[in-house]
């Protein structure tokens, strides 16, 4: 549980402080590691209401991070389900 907190704690960071694609890459992580990683989606949720900005590839969409993050985050659950890797 400890582990679930501190990885938080440092997605929380590198949303806020460091490039995006860090975040990205440590939410896919997390994700995979941990069972059902909601703080990712949440987390991004944040990111999109702090920096985000309405994208015209979209339809002028704001949410989009949390939108995919949401949806990766189910794909990656039904991976593991399929696949035994817990």
């Amino acid at each position: 549980m400890i582990y679930r907190i501190l990885t938080s704690l440092l997605l929380l960071f590198s949303i806020l402080f460091m490039p995006f694609w860090i975040s990205v890459i440590l939410a896919l992580a997390s994700m995979i590691y941990f069972s059902v990683f909601w703080e990712a989606t949440v987390l991004f949720l944040l990111s999109d209401l702090l920096f985000g900005v309405k994208e015209a590839k979209f339809s002028g969409a704001v949410f989009i991070s949390f939108v995919f993050s949401i949806i990766i985050l189910l794909i990656i659950e039904i991976i593991k389900k399929k696949t035994r890797f817990r």
